[in-house]
């Protein structure tokens, strides 16, 4: 069974940075893509940054240049540092992995980061 359990929200002011953490566990084949997408309260969710095991990696125009996905294949976890943070980036950010190109995905249970003064 895959579990995901993300760490690393909470509250920063504008310009400040955060850094999110998110473990996987349950394939013993690793994960083909990883990464985060995050939802404001009355809005869709949304994809932030995903990383494939052979590191390509797509990211949110409204992120790109703030935003840094990494991962670490040998501990099945990734990684979001997120710079210059602006309130728009205000959401509940959810990890997100899929063990092959074709599979299921499976999310974590979300961290907020609040981005306000």
């Amino acid at each position: 069974q895959v579990q995901l359990v993300e760490s690393g929200g909470g509250l920063v002011q504008p310009g400040g940075s955060l850094r999110l953490s998110c473990a996987a566990s349950g394939s013993r084949t690793g994960f083909y893509d990883m990464g985060w997408f995050r939802q404001a309260p009355g809005k869709q969710r949304e994809l932030v940054a995903t990383m494939t095991s052979g590191t390509y990696t797509v990211y949110a125009d409204s992120v790109r240049g703030r935003f840094t996905i990494s991962r670490d294949n040998a501990k099945d976890t990734v990684y979001l540092q997120m710079a210059s943070l602006k309130p728009e980036d205000t959401a509940t950010y959810y990890c997100y992995c899929k063990i092959g190109e074709i599979s299921a995905a499976y999310w974590g249970q979300g961290t907020q980061v609040t981005v306000s003064s």
